[in-house]
């Protein structure tokens, strides 16, 4: 079904609340860690980054740091609006990147894994860097879809590069890889550090958090669980 992407909005309309309304027109979520692509028109992510950097220069000026003065911080505003719209929040506002899919012409059926694959996230309770691996073992029967590996990273990094949980991403991503292959089943397993621990309250720096999304077969056949993990390692 097409978007309608009007929104009655006046051209002094901060672009936030004109993406804004168009979301809640389609009656859409736009939580931290949902892709909002579809709402955002050509031109604006560069509006949207101007309106981010006005902001942050709001939050400077709270925090009682001389930026007019202080050469280390005369343009952190626009630099770190430039990182959360083009870099670390990108997953948001970026549409999907483009993935050719092949048939199992050789109607593969054994279990493949594919990591570790390095990624990056931010907590969305603090905003504070959570920095990991993911291994994905995949069940393919004679239907599915095969894709490259190189394709797993950027479909990984496209659901990390968003403000997330653990928990939340990891399922985000092994409904993706259902979605886009179609297999017998799919494991995910995800380990990370998370530096809203290493910067602040209890500042433990060795703690991890280990997690895991088992579908299909993976889900019904503890043998094929058992075999994925020992070779994962």
């Amino acid at each position: 079904m097409p978007i309608d992407t009007s929104s009655g909005s006046t051209p002094e309309q901060p672009v936030s609340e004109r993406i804004r309304a168009r979301i809640q027109a389609a009656g859409a979520r736009f939580h931290a860690n949902d892709n909002i692509s579809a709402f955002v028109k050509e031109g604006e992510l560069d509006l949207l980054q101007e309106e981010v950097r006005s902001k942050l220069q709001g939050v400077l000026e709270s925090l009682v740091i001389d930026t007019d003065s202080d050469h280390n911080t005369q343009d952190t505003a626009r630099r770190v609006a430039k990182m959360y719209i083009q870099e670390v929040f990108r997953g948001r506002y970026k549409q999907i990147p483009p993935v050719t899919e092949f048939p199992n012409i050789e109607q593969l059926n054994e279990l493949m894994i594919v990591g570790p694959i390095r990624v990056r996230s931010a907590c969305s309770h603090h905003l504070c860097p959570i920095i990991g691996k993911v291994w994905v073992g995949v069940m393919p029967n004679e239907h599915s879809n095969l894709i490259g590996l190189s394709k797993y990273a950027r479909l990984i990094e496209w659901v990390m590069s968003r403000p997330q949980i653990q928990e939340e991403a990891v399922s985000q991503v092994a409904d993706l890889l259902m979605e886009r292959l179609q297999p017998d089943g799919l494991a995910i397993v995800m380990e990370a550090d998370h530096f809203c621990m290493h910067w602040r309250g209890v500042k433990d720096t060795e703690s991890k958090m280990i997690n895991s999304v088992m579908r299909g077969s993976f889900l019904r056949d503890a043998n094929l669980r058992r075999e994925f993990l020992a070779l994962m390692k």
